[in-house]
């Protein structure tokens, strides 16, 4: 095995334009930003999945991480690296255990937790597989994460995920609001609401046929052995995000066409937690004016201040003398009854009670902004769960060429004594590779460093739930609910809820999470009095409750867990690090992806301030082989251009136009 090792090391090349550690959300858009350029990038993980804390995982995945997070500190064996210091070097040594994950509590209320019931369809590994790899990702296939079912949608596992995709009899099944690969993200425009093209389908989502009927199965209680036997039917994200339609990240992906790697669907319903109910919001002028929560007074009143929103540059007078105070203040102010102002504030602008008019206004506006965009509400989902996206990236980094290497991390950054920059790093194998530029997460930077920092929680539960908060015709609805603080100093909770559709959880249950900044010593005591009010945690049914419709769902089973809030955090907070050397930060609990991506795009810029920010990869049909003539050019002079070999694929067409670019960027 140490042979092995040492083999893998050796192989590795000696040096690259950039080393990234890590591959979350922010490091992934760096190297495929990076990679786009033509500067040779060699992206590492210590992890052996992708995407770090934004990854998914399948429920038995998801048992692997909790017991690997619940593990004590264990020193790794490195190689030791002081025998590729030189005398007028010095090294800046980095952690290989991730410390950003605490206060883990797990509970099961759908039965005894039986040890013999295994994963369908789980593939048994031999451990001593797990080691490093160097590898150059072929987009077509799914990237390589441990335990981790995100797949390229596009290329399903088995004939029964095929047919869940496609649904009996082999007809492509597609929700109303899904975006397929390629075309469905791209910079076409309508006429009216300059959105990219968007194809549609009302058909229903459709899982595997069975002898038994939709009735028989929804009438099976969902036990804990169920959901190990379906545990590769669940993608559990970490993070808890939407995707605003005109989002930064919407944008991104459409301007460097990595979105032809996913699918996303279209969020259905927006709800409040209002005067102990759960409310639909009305988005749309015409949710307006058939909400039956509002009168008609509050309607016209809705609306004339949404307009007011949507353009409120062009009335400065109207707010001018408010700008110091709160949001809600100013809600007030404009006469809004208390029904209103809290639709506005919790469920449309999304923003705390302490945020100041001008930025309230800001998020109403973009709120108003997307929607419309791809359905009635401004938000996406991605197909899979948001574990897809940092992989998506990783694919384009490596299509253009370059290398992955999971489970493998780096021991130490070599800094020049008198220049102060790092010149190298020295990888877990004793390996010295030599590089310009080095991108690191966070929570690889050693005690030391970050000496001076001080770190924010955020608390997060995932529940699987039996049925949905609030129950509505259709049982394939994707929500968020923003539960209000109960007292002053506390935050909104951010509730979202996945059904089966989005390929997140298992027939008949549901995928919720729960997500805010602590304010108490662990996630279980800021959510569980959320989980408490909004859903029930025993077995039995509840007292009273004898009429199905007013019964609140039941919690099969519960993880909380907190994890490190990095972001916000300023450069000249770590010590002692090298101009060279850019830190990117955790996710956030702000519910879009907007930090990551400004973050990105702010390391790219100082990297490389001249380049483009990840512009669009070619498109196959635009790229012409050697020895070939342009399409039109063929037509006119009526000699047929040379065909392709059926077996090319879409990804060698890309990675062959990669080394063009390589090739004319070394002339």
């Amino acid at each position: 095995m140490t042979a092995r090792l040492a083999k893998m090391a050796d192989d590795l090349p000696s040096e690259f334009e950039i080393v990234i550690l890590g591959t979350g959300l922010p490091e992934s858009i760096i190297a495929a930003a990076c990679s786009r350029i033509g500067q040779r990038v060699l992206h590492v993980d210590e992890r052996n999945y992708y995407g770090g804390n934004w990854a998914s995982f399948t429920f038995s995945g998801l048992q692997t991480w909790i017991t690997d997070n619940k593990k004590d500190d264990i020193t790794s064996e490195d190689a030791s690296y002081t025998d590729h210091i030189s005398a007028n070097e010095k090294c800046i040594l980095l952690n290989n255990k991730n410390k950003t994950i605490q206060n883990i509590e797990v509970f099961s209320y759908s039965g005894s937790e039986d040890s013999d019931v295994e994963e369908s369809g789980a593939l048994h590994v031999n451990p001593a597989l797990l080691t490093t790899d160097v590898t150059t990702i072929d987009p077509t296939i799914e990237a390589p994460s441990q335990e981790s079912p995100s797949a390229d949608i596009n290329h399903c596992e088995n004939p029964q995920e095929q047919e869940e995709k496609n649904g009996p009899g082999g007809t492509e099944n597609a929700d109303a609001n899904l975006l397929a690969e390629g075309d469905h993200l791209s910079d076409g425009t309508t006429s009216t609401d300059s959105c990219p093209v968007l194809e549609s389908s009302d058909t229903a989502d459709t899982g595997p046929s069975s002898p038994q009927t939709n009735d028989q199965i929804a009438s099976t209680p969902v036990t804990y052995s169920h959901i190990v036997k379906e545990g590769r039917r669940f993608n559990i994200d970490l993070v808890s995000k939407f995707l605003y339609s005109r989002g930064m990240l919407i944008n991104l992906l459409i301007k460097s066409n990595v979105s032809r790697y996913t699918e996303f669907k279209n969020i259905t319903r927006i709800l409040t937690y209002y005067d102990g109910k759960i409310e639909q919001v009305p988005c749309s002028r015409a949710d307006v004016f058939a909400s039956k929560q509002l009168s008609m007074v509050e309607k016209r009143i809705l609306m004339k201040f949404l307009t007011f929103c949507a353009d409120y540059e062009q009335h400065v007078e109207e707010y001018q003398d408010h700008k110091e105070s709160t949001f809600s203040e100013f809600l007030k102010v404009k006469r809004l009854t208390p029904n209103l102002q809290h639709f506005i504030l919790y469920s449309i602008a999304m923003v705390s009670t302490t945020a100041n008019t001008e930025d309230g206004l800001k998020a109403t506006q973009h709120f108003l902004r997307c929607l419309g965009c791809y359905g009635n509400t401004p938000f996406l989902f991605p197909l899979y769960g948001l574990g897809e996206l940092p992989q998506c990236f990783c694919r384009m980094c490596a299509v253009f060429g370059g290398i992955y290497c999971l489970h493998h991390s780096l021991q130490c950054l070599v800094v020049d004594a008198d220049s102060n920059q790092c010149k190298a790093v020295i990888d877990s194998r004793g390996k010295r590779i030599s590089c310009n530029f080095v991108v690191v997460e966070d929570s690889y930077l050693s005690p030391d460093v970050c000496a001076n920092v001080f770190y924010k929680q955020i608390s997060r539960a995932i529940l699987i739930t039996n049925r949905s908060v609030l129950k509505a015709d259709s049982d394939q609805q994707i929500s968020v609910l923003t539960v209000p603080p109960e007292a002053d100093g506390q935050h909104s909770i951010l509730v979202t809820e996945l059904c089966s559709s989005t390929m997140t959880c298992m027939k008949n249950t549901y995928l919720v999470h729960l997500t805010c900044p602590s304010t108490k010593t662990t996630a279980k005591e800021d959510l569980e009095p959320v989980v408490q009010k909004l859903f029930t945690v025993n077995t039995e049914p509840e007292k009273g409750s004898e009429d199905e419709d007013l019964e609140k769902p039941r919690v099969l089973w519960a993880l909380y867990f907190n994890m490190r809030d990095s972001s916000g955090i300023d450069r000249q907070c770590y010590v002692g690090l090298p101009d060279n050397v850019h830190v990117c930060s955790g996710p956030d609990p702000s519910f879009g992806n907007d930090c990551a991506i400004q973050q990105a795009e702010n390391i790219f810029s100082k990297l490389y301030p001249a380049e483009e920010f990840c512009p669009p990869a070619p498109n196959p049909e635009d790229i012409i082989y050697d020895g070939e003539s342009p399409p039109q050019d063929a037509a006119d002079s009526g000699t047929p251009t040379e065909s392709k070999d059926e077996n090319s694929t879409e990804s060698e067409t890309i990675l062959e136009a990669a080394e063009d670019v390589k090739e004319q960027k070394e002339e």
